[in-house]
């Protein structure tokens, strides 16, 4: 059975999708406005301070845990459909994630659609990529990860380094991500009823806006199902059991296993969609994300 810890996530999404199913033509600056919210779920990580930073162009924040290893780094790409979230909404999440590895992460405002469709997000994060490597940070010492649509260019990101020849990072850690933009996921219907925001009509919408007018919900670095997983560094993913999207992360464990990935895959029964919002409020999030830390430290370097 669910905590009461993590009742909170799901109270937010279940207003969220009321609040929209009341305002179909919502305008994205107030949809925007509506998931900047998304940070309340999740506690003030203690002992972490947070700079603002140009990382080549893109605009970004610093998550430095107190003691933290300054030469390994979290490059975390924030979720939200690729049209809404923040550095701000998910600072606490990439806090709590860098405190518990021992390293910094690096949140990133990339570019967001309806004004900027696919590729511009990608791009932003494959900057910031190169521009650690720049600042004298070792591929071997970063890790891509994120949620949502934050996981999708987590994995996108290394995929895009893999095919221009760029030296990958040490592993990958997509949280629920958001991969199948063609909606094809069969628990997209099996667990609509338990989902509390995530449904088809949101996903439709802004997958309209992530490709534009003339984009392909089949392009490999769009949509990862599509692409060759072959040579990518370890991967831990993880997904809610009550969340539509849990196939997406599903689908992508086994063909990354299956091209020989290094692969660990975590579903949580009865966990909505980026249940690790929860973290410091709900023993499920703060579970996982203890989880990933054990599971990627060796992989970093770090004892």
């Amino acid at each position: 059975m669910a905590s009461t810890g993590s009742d909170e996530l799901r109270t937010i999404y279940q207003s969220w999708a009321d609040r929209m199913a009341a305002a179909p033509d919502m305008d994205v600056a107030t949809l925007r406005d509506l998931f900047e919210e998304w940070h309340r779920p999740t506690a003030e990580p203690t002992g972490v301070t947070y700079e603002e930073v140009d990382a080549g162009g893109v605009p970004a924040l610093w998550c430095i845990p107190l003691e933290a290893a300054a030469d390994r780094v979290l490059l975390f790409t924030h979720g939200g459909g690729f049209v809404v979230g923040s550095i701000a909404t998910h600072r606490k999440l990439a806090g709590h994630l860098a405190k518990a590895v021992g390293a910094r992460a690096l949140v990133l405002d990339y570019r967001l659609a309806p004004e900027h469709p696919f590729p511009a997000q990608l791009e932003d994060a494959v900057t910031a990529y190169r521009w650690l490597l720049g600042q004298g940070i070792e591929p071997g010492h970063i890790v891509t990860t994120g949620d949502s649509a934050g996981g999708n260019l987590a994995i996108s990101t290394v995929l895009k380094l893999r095919d221009d020849g760029d030296p990958l990072p040490a592993a990958i850690l997509p949280m629920s991500p958001w991969l199948d933009m063609e909606h094809l996921g069969k628990t997209l219907e099996s667990n609509a009823h338990t989902d509390a925001l995530v449904s088809r009509p949101i996903l439709e919408g802004m997958a309209g806006m992530f490709l534009g007018e003339s984009g392909d919900p089949t392009h490999p670095l769009a949509n990862p199902l599509y692409a060759d997983p072959a040579g990518l560094p370890p991967m831990y993913s993880c997904a809610g059991g009550h969340e539509t999207l849990q196939d997406n992360a599903e689908r992508f464990h086994e063909k990354a296993r299956t091209a020989g990935v290094d692969a660990t895959l975590e579903i949580v029964p009865e966990m909505q969609h980026v249940y690790t919002f929860s973290a410091g409020r709900a023993p499920e999030a703060d579970a996982t994300i203890a989880a990933m830390a054990t599971w990627v430290r060796p992989r970093l370097g770090l004892s």
